[in-house]
């Protein structure tokens, strides 16, 4: 008997109505409550951008695909669950979920291609803490980077290809293309943080496997504290590009995988904006959502978990913590 397997996705949460804001809010500030001049920007940004986002529904259905393409090619049927880091289903109580379905080994995978002790990380000890609530002992292997995985590397290739045909013929030739990413705070260089050399590396790689070489790399949805985060924001970039010359631009927010505020309003939104203001046209690629493609490179670092751990993990969590 090999014993009953099963995967954790793990996202980062979105409110489902606008009274679900401020808990959420609290629950990302680790318990602080925001000021209520907080919520109301963060209230409004969800309002103009329908009023919630896509994340659990697209999260659900990666799930849903991913255990049918693992069930189908395994001895076994694979189990697929989903939790959230800062909003329901909580991670802690999926876990809860999975002891009691008898899961007797877990692959954690964070839909987040790239490394940092502050996002990636975050998850980690979120899976910790949840098993030693429950005094859990299943052995996990967490997934901590895959941008490297070549299923990723060709998925993403292929989105920036067909983002360039939103632009006309005479504008395909004169577009560059700015990779993105969430900005975190400066400090994590003093760290040796490896989330800015992975997101250069993988925005190259993908730009090498299609012959594109004028890219530029941008961040962008920085949070409102007192320390410098990583830049330039993709908005002050615009200004940037514009002073170049530049009338095309190619957005590839790489370091996120759906649909979410990060996407609906500070590209959508805030970046298209702008650059209408500056007379640039600004197009963004496609996240790869819950594309068979994309349920197709999760279902290949599954595998190369178990055939090649140390490609994907920096340790195993076969421990109770």
């Amino acid at each position: 008997m090999q014993g009953r397997k099963g995967v954790l996705l793990m996202a980062y949460g979105t409110p489902e109505t606008p009274d679900q804001v401020e808990p959420y809010f609290t629950h990302i500030r680790g318990g602080r409550k925001p000021s209520p001049e907080a919520v109301a920007r963060l209230q409004t940004r969800y309002e103009k951008i329908g009023g919630r986002t896509p994340l659990l529904e697209i999260t659900n259905s990666v799930a849903r695909k991913l255990e049918f393409v693992l069930s189908d090619s395994a001895s076994e049927p694979v189990k697929v669950y989903v939790g959230m880091k800062h909003w329901h289903p909580y991670i802690a109580d999926t876990l809860a979920s999975i002891v009691a379905d008898g899961i007797t080994h877990l692959t954690a995978i964070v839909l987040a291609p790239h490394y940092s002790l502050m996002s990636v990380g975050g998850y980690r000890k979120a899976v910790q803490e949840g098993l030693s609530l429950l005094n859990a002992d299943i052995p996990v292997t967490f997934v901590e980077r895959w941008h490297q995985q070549p299923e990723f590397v060709e998925l993403m290739s292929k989105l920036i290809l067909e983002g360039l045909n939103q632009f006309s013929e005479d504008e395909r030739g004169n577009v560059v293309p700015v990779f993105s990413a969430h900005s975190l705070p400066e400090k994590i260089r003093n760290w040796g943080d490896p989330y800015e050399a992975e997101l250069h590396g993988s925005s190259k790689m993908v730009a090498d496997n299609i012959n594109r070489h004028d890219w530029r790399f941008a961040w962008q949805s920085a949070g409102e504290t007192g320390d410098p985060w990583l830049g330039p924001d993709i908005l002050d970039f615009l200004d940037v590009l514009k002073s170049e010359g530049v009338s095309n631009v190619l957005q590839i927010p790489i370091g996120f995988v759906c649909d979410h505020l990060e996407i609906m309003w500070d590209i959508d939104y805030e970046a298209k904006n702008k650059a209408a203001e500056l007379g640039i046209t600004l197009h963004r690629t496609q996240l790869p959502n819950d594309s068979d493609d994309f349920v197709n490179v999760i279902a290949s670092v599954f595998r190369g978990a178990q055939d090649n751990p140390e490609s994907y993990i920096v340790s195993s969590m076969s421990e109770r913590v």
